[in-house]
C-alpha cells in the first residue's frame, strides 16, 4: 500500500452503508421492487462492487433497509413520547404525536408507497415484520390501557398517517388538529 492510499475508516463504511440503505428506500417509493443492484449503486454513488462488501445480495439489501426502517419508526416514537409523563398510555399517546403530524420521518416510515409491495416476500423480511408487530403488541400492552381502546386510537392514528401520506388534501389541518386532540383525550387513563 502506497503511502497515498488508506484504508476506508469504520466512519467511511458506516456512512456507504448508509447511503446504500438510503439509496435503496428512494428507489422502493420510485420504482417498487422493480430496480437491481447496480441501480442502488448508481443512486448510492458507490460501485456494484462496494455495494456488494456491504450486502452480499438483494435480499439482504432489502432485510437492512426493513431493520432501518422499522428502528427509525421506534425512535421517531420513542422521540414523541414524553417520558414524564407518570400514567398509563404514555406510550400510545407518543405514537399518536408521531403518527399525526408531528413526524413526518415517521408517517413516511409508517404509510411507505404501494411501491413496497412484495417486500414481505422475502422471508427474513416476513419475519422481521411480524416481530416488530408482537414488538409493538406487547409494548401497548405494558403500556396500561384497555387493549380495545388502545387498539382503536392505535388504528385511527394509523389510518390518518396515511391519509397524510398521499400529497393531496385528503386531510386538512383543522381537521388533523381536531382528530390529533380527540385521540389524545382517548389515550389518557
Amino acid at each position: 500500500m502506497t503511502a497515498t492510499t488508506k484504508r476506508p475508516t469504520s466512519r467511511d463504511r458506516e456512512r456507504t452503508r448508509q447511503a446504500i440503505i438510503a439509496a435503496t428506500g428512494q428507489l422502493l417509493q420510485e420504482r417498487g421492487m422493480r430496480f437491481s443492484l447496480a441501480d442502488v449503486a448508481t443512486v448510492a454513488e458507490v460501485s456494484k462492487s462496494g455495494l456488494l462488501y456491504h450486502f452480499s445480495n438483494r435480499e439482504a439489501l432489502l432485510v437492512a433497509v426493513v431493520e432501518h426502517a422499522i428502528a427509525r419508526f421506534r425512535d421517531e416514537v420513542m422521540e414523541h413520547t414524553d417520558i414524564s409523563e407518570n400514567r398509563a398510555g404514555k406510550l400510545l399517546r407518543g405514537y399518536v404525536r408521531a403518527l399525526c403530524g408531528g413526524s413526518e420521518d415517521a408517517i413516511r416510515t409508517f404509510a411507505p408507497s404501494t411501491h413496497w409491495a412484495g417486500i414481505e416476500e422475502v422471508p427474513e423480511v416476513a419475519e422481521l415484520l411480524r416481530a416488530d408487530a408482537e414488538w409493538w403488541r406487547a409494548a401497548f400492552l405494558k403500556d396500561g390501557l384497555p387493549a380495545a381502546r388502545t387498539h382503536a386510537v392505535r388504528f385511527a392514528a394509523e389510518g390518518l398517517a396515511a391519509a397524510l401520506a398521499f400529497d393531496v388534501a385528503y386531510v386538512t389541518q383543522e381537521e388533523l388538529v381536531m382528530t390529533r386532540a380527540a385521540l389524545l383525550e382517548l389515550a389518557e387513563p
